[in-house]
């Protein structure tokens, strides 16, 4: 578990599914950005179980994003806000490429920049030394969460229809600072 401003970052759980289900259903803004939609409970519970492989194989960290200081959880845990996760992990290379979505209900509170800010910290503290984001162009709230959290452009990605069908925006950031990026 990572905690960081008000927020926890710890991995999904089976008890998450019916939430993750209600944070999914009718948000077209969020479904257009990821990958996986969640329809039903069924499918939330093939999703966690999903990254909860990704633990078991060290490729992949995927966190549910959840308020703190909640006094009606007896865990202290508060609705759910969103995901964040490290993917495609190179341990040997040192790199992983970051990625994360917010639900309705948390976006303009500077959820995504905490929970980027609290991963990276982590990321960088288990021995990663550089971290990427890839984006669609048009997605600039996630351009602005990236240059916010210190992560700069790198470069542009051409896209990869159906899964990717939009030029990328690359941005990257290194252990102990920032500075240029090759771009890669």
């Amino acid at each position: 578990m990572i905690g960081g401003d008000a927020l926890l970052l710890r991995p999904w759980r089976a008890a998450d599914a019916a939430e993750l289900v209600l944070v999914q259903r009718g948000d077209a803004a969020l479904r257009r950005w990821t990958a996986a939609a969640v329809d039903d409970e069924a499918a939330a519970l093939a999703w966690i179980a999903g990254q909860a492989r990704g633990w078991e194989t060290g490729d992949r960290m995927g966190f549910a994003v959840v308020a703190v200081g909640s006094s009606d959880s007896p865990d202290g845990e508060g609705e759910l806000l969103g995901h964040i996760a490290l993917r495609d992990v190179l341990w040997g290379d040192g790199r992983a490429e970051g990625g994360y979505w917010t639900a309705a209900r948390a976006r303009g509170r500077g959820v995504a920049p905490r929970a980027l800010t609290a991963l990276t910290g982590w990321a960088f503290d288990q021995g990663l030394t550089r971290l990427e984001l890839l984006h669609q162009m048009d997605n600039t709230a996630s351009c602005r969460v990236a240059l916010k959290c210190g992560y700069e452009r790198a470069g542009v990605v051409p896209a990869a229809p159906p899964e990717f069908p939009l030029d990328g925006c690359l941005h990257a950031r290194l252990r102990g600072g920032q500075g240029r990026m090759a771009s890669t």
